[in-house]
């Protein structure tokens, strides 16, 4: 299981997230994605925790919490959702004949 974490301060570190999430228990991991073209830390990341425990702990105290003045968003990461090919119906104007 993983944690979603936003509304992240733009200046914060994977460093920093680990120590705060630390105090509820052993952090595995935690990813910063980041723009691609800015190279910027885009406002979100996920945590990954040792034991489901220490991941029910960490949510519960840290969501809506406010940490680097942000009040921060924190729960189970959702799996990532296919979202389907680039374009949609492009190249395929069936849709217009059916009426």
């Amino acid at each position: 299981m993983s944690i979603y974490v936003g509304n992240l301060s733009y200046e914060v570190t994977e460093e920093s997230l680990n120590a705060v999430f630390a105090e509820y228990g052993a952090v595995k991991r935690v990813q910063l994605p980041t723009d691609r073209e800015t190279g910027r830390v885009r406002g979100f990341g996920f945590v990954e925790m040792g034991t489901d425990a220490e991941e029910t702990a960490a949510i519960d105290a840290l969501d809506g919490a406010e940490w680097m003045g942000r009040d921060l968003k924190v729960n189970k990461a959702k799996p990532k959702e296919d979202r389907g090919s680039f374009g949609g119906n492009r190249g395929n104007n069936n849709f217009r004949n059916r009426y």
